[in-house]
């Protein structure tokens, strides 16, 4: 069966019905494989393409991002408009740096997330806590990578640590330099499948990717005495792989705050929240309620202070930005109302004039 240069890219039948739903014959399907300001690198069954987006799009915030499948018309010049956006299967988000209350989808329609973070310095459980959250939010798979195993002398430990975190992710210790534990990742970059590497600045992300594809494609920064490495990745990019998959190089992020995340903050907290279905009330709030059964598994050594901590800290935080989500909506409708009843009493004087 000869596979097309598209379904090389991860296409498929619920992808090709959603296309023709759009009814238009003149457009065409793409992927973005990267963005540049306000251009984007696409793979079309044809090769490579420039695509832009309209302005409509642009001032409606209906961006789209490397990962995302797009329908697109061809312009004279021979680039192409970007028309509509396909249904996502996923997309890794977070909420904007700073103080603006926004979502930033940084990837889309990834079948796996993996999650580095390196040996050879001090392992942030926290930081680690909030990249599961994300991952599981996103409709990724997560998978955790203990990267620079070369330069550990406490592998065993850090993974122990790290598997009291991961509670629903696989875990794996890897060298991007030796090779180590490389073969294990394999069964996640299967031909049309879409993977993404995240993680903090310095972790190896762009090794890992140049070890997997076999050269040196990635550029990668000189790594110091204790391990650490420098930032390179400043643009997320769509790459294939020798094997077929398709792997996405990510930035590092400097501020990991979370969007609304419900159903990641369950799956990544799963051991917190089985606990929770043990307490005496239904509406336990961990604190001091008697019959808490997560303060008792905390009392007993069977769950870390520290984790139950995050946990209320980051559904406190969650549940300030779904506050403040819900408040920004009723502002609009009460805004888009009195717009209404302006234009309404308009007609009505025009009318009777």
């Amino acid at each position: 069966m000869t596979v097309t240069r598209l379904e090389s890219y991860g296409w498929n039948n619920a992808l090709q019905k959603a296309f023709d739903a759009l009814g238009e014959p003149a457009l065409e399907p793409a992927r973005v494989a990267a963005e540049h300001r306000n251009r984007y690198a696409l793979y079309a069954e044809d090769g490579e393409l420039t695509g832009r987006l309209p302005g409509r799009m642009r001032r409606e915030r209906e961006l789209a991002v490397v990962g995302d499948w797009v329908a697109v018309k061809r312009a004279d010049d021979g680039t192409a408009v970007i028309r509509a956006i396909l249904p996502r299967t996923s997309a890794f988000s977070r909420k904007v740096a700073g103080r603006t209350l926004e979502q930033q989808v940084m990837a889309a329609n990834i079948d796996t997330l993996f999650i580095a973070t390196s040996l050879a310095g001090d392992i942030n459980a926290r930081r680690l806590e909030r990249y599961l959250i994300m991952a599981f939010e996103s409709g990724a798979h997560p998978v955790v990578l203990l990267t620079k195993a070369d330069l550990a002398d406490n592998a065993a430990e850090a993974l122990e640590e790290v598997r009291a975190v991961a509670v629903n992710a696989p875990v794996y210790v890897i060298s991007s330099r030796t090779g180590e534990g490389l073969e294990q990742l394999q069964s996640y970059l299967q031909p049309g499948r879409t993977v993404a590497v995240v993680g903090s600045s310095g972790v190896g992300k762009s090794t890992l990717i140049n070890a997997l594809i076999g050269e040196e494609l990635v550029r990668t920064g000189d790594v110091a005495e204790d391990g650490s490495g420098r930032h390179t990745t400043t643009a997320r990019e769509l790459i294939r792989l020798p094997s077929g998959a398709l792997i996405i190089d990510t930035p590092g992020l400097r501020e990991l705050q979370v969007w609304e995340a419900a159903a990641g903050l369950h799956d990544a907290f799963a051991d917190v929240e089985e606990l929770a279905l043990q307490c005496r009330f239904r509406n336990c709030a961990h604190l001091s309620e008697p019959g808490c059964a997560v303060r008792e598994a905390v009392d007993r050594g069977e769950l870390s202070a520290d984790r139950l901590e995050s946990y209320l800290a980051l559904r406190r935080e969650m549940r300030v930005i779904e506050e403040k989500v819900e408040e920004r909506g009723r502002s609009e409708s009460k805004r888009e109302g009195r717009i209404g009843s302006k234009a309404l009493r308009k007609r009505l004087r025009e009318k009777d004039s």
